[in-house]
């Protein structure tokens, strides 16, 4: 089976939600985008962070959407993380 690996590619998948650039913070939370590469499209991907009682907690989220740039996947992981800020807020952390 080899052969197929030559064809198609032996690549490995980039892990979902590993953030890829620095973020921004809002509302008390840091958000950063993480978009997984598939094939010539980006998934949107990103993580959500923020400081409670001295310990850190995290949030990571993956959704449906694909767009054909990295820049332009970025930019709406930061809208959509921005999005379950206001209608989740610490409650993700849940």
């Amino acid at each position: 089976m080899s052969w197929l690996r030559s064809i198609f590619g032996n690549k490995p998948q980039q892990e979902a939600g590993t953030p890829k650039s620095a973020g921004r913070e809002y509302k008390g939370f840091m958000l950063a985008a993480a978009p997984i590469k598939e094939g010539g499209q980006f998934r949107l991907a990103g993580v959500i962070t923020k400081e409670i009682d001295g310990a850190m907690r995290e949030h990571r989220f993956v959704r449906a959407d694909v767009f054909s740039s990295k820049d332009e996947a970025e930019e709406f992981a930061l809208r959509k993380a921005e999005l379950i800020v206001d209608q989740s807020g610490d409650k993700i952390f849940d």
